[in-house]
């Protein structure tokens, strides 16, 4: 009977032995030891599944050398591939797309530069020169490029903690551009050496209770400008923030900027309502902050209500960007602080962008390197921190509203990134009596869509300890502080990880009837156990981390199994078939755990028999002579041919 050889394990040896059974001889292999790799070979595997796993090299196979050269420029730089096949009517889509998320990146921008403590002109600039920069090097079509609330309300929890921005605004701006500058370098090195593997350490539970108690965080602060308070408390968390606001009720309340905030945040709920509609009533919600800006701008010059109280934003410098190369602090104290506070900021930028770029990706069926993500993003916040923006990343609505609009390239960021260029150049005057309650207004409304209940409750449902990660994320945001919030988020994710790489799951197996398929008993309760063998499968790698866990927890289902057998008079344990094909590793504390267990086991008067291990694990059971030591005729392809060969040992024992 001839066997065709597995594709991915050439077997060294096949052999085979009867055994008696009806009066039939099945032909039983014997498990295949994999042929021996170098040590060289085995590790440039390693690190090409670790860094190279999306093999990028591809696209350069059995090219010319001025071909290959072409194509390494069009990596870096991916406007270069796409932009030879631009045409009209792609840009016509582009260009309405980029208009429209103009219209709601101006005003979410002066609202956002005031979460970072920033000039509200900061906020513009951060729309102008980084949109550009990613528009030539990033591989998203879809993502829109900006300042978020999140990263503005973190960036500007952390630098208020090292520098007060009232008293000391230069310092302050000093360091908002460093932290930028080292976010890129952070994100860009992270793209370089291929270390995007890194951010997928923040679980999608972590960052669901992060965003979500961000949200929370955000609109509260926005009660200053809401409100109308002057005095209001530096602190972020709740119970800090809602004593400041009921503090002041009886005389630091406006009646007149409660007045304008409510109207107009109405009228932006009843937009983003109108927008949910359908499809075609996406321009609603993405044109309204806009409006409302424009309704509320006039209304105060009109009526002087900020004789009356109503806090305005006043002065927008007026003009691009000038440069702040010199600003950066490269020495001295400020430079620690930064390089701290910017891989903080950096990596939460970097998750988001990453996440909202896969996400529309997937929408349009093309794929997004995560790896130029990472430089495109570093190299753009590099050079925004050269001219006076603080961290830009992928907004999730702004992207959402460019995706609605029919965006079909970069392109629609450029268009974005011209019309805030006006706007700094000629616009900014008018947004003079901008009321601050529309801002408050406009960003409550944007932060809304960050709490994400659904979500939550369908966690809750799926793994209740990433509830319990998502959980903690939120509340740790909520009570204490931004970054005690995401310490606690990366602290739970990496216990999660750790937990299950220490606590790996075992269980026993009976056979299905009427099969020769053995599956866990708590799943399958019709399955049944055979008279005399207990079969446990280890669901996980053994390595140094969970080997002595693994082998106590083996020995415990078997001493739950033996006063089983015993309290109801069946035959006693005499083999233990450990099922070994999720083991897809192991390492010298692992077989050592394995020769514990054997010699364990031999006190017991109890076999050990191992099914099915997977080409590196046989292979370091012979390297490590304990296939020999547990004897070869004891490991076996499949647990059926384990059973079939203890079965008959089990009708000779007296």
């Amino acid at each position: 009977m001839s066997h065709p050889a597995d594709e991915n394990v050439e077997t060294k040896e096949m052999d085979s032995r009867s055994l008696s059974s009806n009066g039939q001889e099945p032909y039983v292999h014997k498990v295949g030891i994999p042929p021996k790799q170098s040590f060289f070979k085995e590790f440039l595997y390693t690190v090409k599944e670790t860094f190279f796993s999306d093999d990028p090299l591809r696209p350069f196979k059995d090219q010319t050398k001025s071909r290959k050269f072409v194509l390494g420029i069009e990596a870096i730089f991916p406007i270069l591939g796409w932009g030879r096949t631009y045409n009209l009517q792609k840009f016509k889509g582009d260009l309405i797309a980029g208009l429209t998320i103009a219209s709601l990146c101006i005003p979410q921008d002066i609202g956002y530069s005031k979460l970072a403590n920033l000039s509200p002109q900061y906020g513009l600039y951060s729309s102008f020169v980084p949109p550009l920069i990613y528009a030539v090097m990033g591989s998203s079509r879809d993502i829109a490029i900006g300042p978020v609330a999140v990263i503005s309300l973190l960036l500007g929890t952390l630098l208020q903690n090292e520098i007060d921005p009232k008293t000391n605004p230069t310092e302050y701006r000093r360091l908002a551009f460093t932290a930028t500058f080292f976010a890129g370098i952070t994100q860009a090195t992270l793209g370089i050496f291929r270390l995007g593997f890194l951010i997928d350490f923040l679980s999608h539970a972590a960052i669901v209770g992060f965003m979500g108690g961000a949200a929370i965080t955000i609109a509260l602060q926005q009660l200053k400008g809401f409100l109308g308070i002057e005095k209001f408390t530096r602190k972020t968390d709740v119970i800090s923030v809602m004593h400041s606001v009921f503090s002041s009720a009886h005389h630091g309340w406006n009646w007149q900027t409660i007045l304008i905030g409510a109207t107009f945040l109405c009228f932006l709920l009843f937009a983003k309502h109108i927008g949910k509609k359908g499809p075609k009533y996406f321009w609603v919600p993405a044109i309204a902050p806009l409006i409302s800006v424009v309704l509320s701008t006039f209304f105060v010059f009109i009526t002087r209500a900020d004789k009356h109280g109503v806090a305005i934003v006043n002065h927008i410098e007026k003009g691009i960007n000038p440069s702040s190369v010199k600003e950066i602090y490269f020495t001295g104290d400020y430079l620690a602080k930064g390089v701290r506070i910017g891989i903080v900021a950096g990596m939460i930028a970097l998750t988001e962008a990453i996440a909202i770029g896969r996400t529309f990706a997937s929408m349009k069926d093309y794929q997004v390197d995560g790896n130029k993500e990472m430089v495109a993003l570093g190299a753009m916040n590099v050079v925004g921190s050269m001219t006076s923006c603080y961290v830009a990343t992928g907004s999730f609505s702004r992207s959402a509203v460019n995706y609605m609009s029919g965006c079909e390239t970069a392109v629609s960021n450029i268009v974005m990134s011209v019309v805030v260029f006006l706007t700094l150049q000629f616009i900014t005057p008018l947004f003079k009596y901008t009321p601050n309650a529309i801002l408050a207004s406009i960003i409550i409304c944007a932060v809304i869509n960050l709490v994400d209940y659904k979500a939550a409750i369908l966690i809750w449902k799926i793994d209740k300890f990433d509830f319990v990660a998502c959980m903690g994320a939120f509340f740790g945001v909520v009570f204490a502080s931004v970054e005690i919030g995401l310490l606690i988020a990366v602290s739970i994710s990496f216990a999660k990880i750790l937990l299950q790489v220490t606590r790996p799951r075992t269980a026993i197996l009976g056979k299905i009837p009427r099969t020769t398929v053995y599956r866990n008993i708590q799943q399958y309760p019709e399955a049944t156990s055979v008279p005399g063998v207990l079969i446990i499968r280890v669901d996980s790698a053994i390595y140094f981390s969970n080997s002595n866990y693994v082998k106590e927890r083996i020995l415990r289902w078997l001493m739950d199994e033996e006063e089983r057998v015993k309290r109801e008079y069946q035959t006693r344990i005499q083999f233990l078939i450990v099922e070994m094909s999720p083991v897809t590793d192991i390492d010298t504390s692992g077989i050592h755990a394995l020769e514990e267990l054997f010699r364990s086991l031999q006190k017991r008067e109890v076999q050990l028999v191992l099914a099915n291990p997977g080409p590196l694990v046989i292979d370091k059971l012979h390297t490590s002579n304990f296939a020999n030591f547990l004897g070869e005729d004891k490991i076996f392809l499949t647990v059926a041919e384990a059973v079939a060969y203890c079965s008959p040992k089990l009708a000779e024992e007296p």
